[in-house]
């Protein structure tokens, strides 16, 4: 079956401790055509997270997720779930290949470093919520710092001793307020002003701590910050470029960084998501040969802590992975599960079968999703006054072609559609603005006449399609 990303709607999302199964299946419906096993599996797993949070803290701890293995080739949409599943639980979530990782010893990217990027999206997560949480605050402070800078406050000079308030202040105060509607009104957002801006030389700290360091879970960009401390540059901006540059001093001096990270390493621990693909270029088991399942086996031997569950040092604290839910996934052609070493393929109870594309689901993937391909080929040359319309035909046509294509080469599902349409559209899209006809209507025959040469050229197709 079949499987596209669709566009976000204006929709508010439910409240996550209120959805069922069944709801997150709905949910993830939305975007994704098909994959019925899969959507379950995932959204039972996100249930079981929900119920655990419920329970006493004492059974709560031995509650371990329980991991799931995707089996399914390319493009069919393994990778979306995953993420489709993340966002609707608003979890921290990577995706990351197996096949990058090398045993212990080699040279290569070391395991724990995804448990150290997925707690670095945690943060990001967690810190752009505060800033939102602070943001009318901000917005109000940035607003007087501006207005500071575009009618500096009366010098001391100008006070009364007799009553202690400024002669020029009844007159500053309406001035001020002019401005302040303009400033609101966007009026002012062409004016250029000065400011002193804090600056520090993030290029030097980032190329000092990116030789070797990558892996060594410290912050060393706070502490090389020292070495490098910030310096008061003079700049000159627009005035709509000067509240975004104020705006986030703001945010940055009214959130607690350190409340920030507790609750990404929370967050990281209690409902992080590890998509973990390519699972099945590392199955392998030691032959005695020395040759790479040797590797192969070491690197499973090496993931396989970390999903059990143990504690990772990162640049924010030690972050626990007991109940960290890992998603593996593989299209294994030429492995098997079973290749996998028996205490990892323990650790991985849910196995689910991706199905393949038919026409049918390419056609709707074509079509049905609110952010489909053809929806966006329309959207990107309405822009240029050209209304693109597609025949029924036309879709059907073209589902058959890719269906064909990836039977007779390499199957790559739903991915092959953007490359026929991108053959399909070339002349229209290149031509523009510059087409008499706006209307253009795509059928069967247009279909035929621009991708039937290839289909029919197999050596052509090999490098084009």
């Amino acid at each position: 079956m079949a499987i596209y990303l669709g566009g976000e709607t204006a929709a508010a999302k439910p409240k996550l401790d209120d959805l069922t199964p069944r709801q997150i299946v709905e949910e993830l419906d939305r975007y994704v055509v098909g994959q019925t096993a899969a959507k379950r599996a995932v959204a039972v797993a996100l249930r079981n997270r929900i119920r655990r949070q419920k329970l006493p803290v004492e059974i709560a701890e031995d509650v371990l997720p329980k991991n799931i293995l995707m089996i399914g080739s390319t493009g069919v949409g393994k990778t979306e779930i995953a993420r489709r599943l993340a966002r609707i639980s608003d979890s921290p979530f990577i995706k990351i290949e197996a096949s990058k990782f090398t045993e212990v010893g080699y040279v290569g990217r070391d395991v724990e470093s995804m448990i150290r990027e997925l707690t670095d999206v945690a943060v990001d997560m967690a810190r752009q919520t505060a800033y939102e949480d602070v943001r009318p605050r901000a917005e109000e402070n940035a607003e007087e710092s501006l207005l500071d800078i575009l009618l500096p406050p009366v010098p001391a000079t100008y006070s009364s001793v007799e009553n202690g308030v400024s002669e020029a202040e009844p007159g500053q105060n309406k001035t001020r307020e002019k401005l302040r509607e303009q400033l609101r009104r966007g009026d002012l957002d062409d004016r250029l002003i000065e400011l002193d801006t804090q600056e520090r030389p993030n290029a030097q700290i980032d190329f000092v701590a990116g030789q070797g360091m990558e892996e060594m879970g410290v912050n060393l960009k706070d502490m090389l910050g020292n070495m490098f401390p910030t310096k008061t540059v003079r700049r000159k901006m627009k005035v709509a470029e000067a509240r975004s540059y104020f705006l986030r001093e703001e945010q940055e001096n009214l959130v607690d960084m350190d409340q920030i990270t507790r609750e990404a390493i929370k967050k990281t621990q209690d409902s992080g998501i590890v998509f973990l693909d390519e699972i099945d270029k590392v199955a392998g088991r030691e032959t005695g040969s020395g040759g790479p399942e040797v590797s192969r086996e070491g690197v499973q031997r090496d993931l396989l802590p970390i999903v059990e569950g143990t504690n990772v040092n990162t640049k924010y604290g030690m972050v626990n992975t007991d109940h960290i839910l890992f998603i593996a996934a593989g299209a294994f052609h030429v492995a098997k599960p079973s290749d996998l070493i028996p205490e990892l393929q323990g650790r991985f109870p849910i196995r689910v079968e991706l199905e393949s594309l038919t026409i049918d689901d390419l056609k709707r993937i074509l079509t049905q999703p609110k952010n489909s391909l053809i929806k966006q080929y329309q959207a990107l040359l309405s822009t240029e006054g050209i209304e693109l319309e597609f025949t029924p035909e036309a879709i059907s046509k073209l589902a058959e072609m890719t269906a064909e294509i990836n039977k007779t080469t390499e199957n790559i599902g739903a991915r092959r559609l953007h490359t026929l349409l991108e053959k399909l559209l070339e002349d229209i899209s290149f031509a523009g603005a510059e087409l008499e006809e706006k209307h253009q209507v795509i059928d069967d025959a247009y279909v035929t006449g621009r991708l039937s040469s290839l289909i029919q050229d197999q050596d052509l197709r090999l490098y084009i399609l």
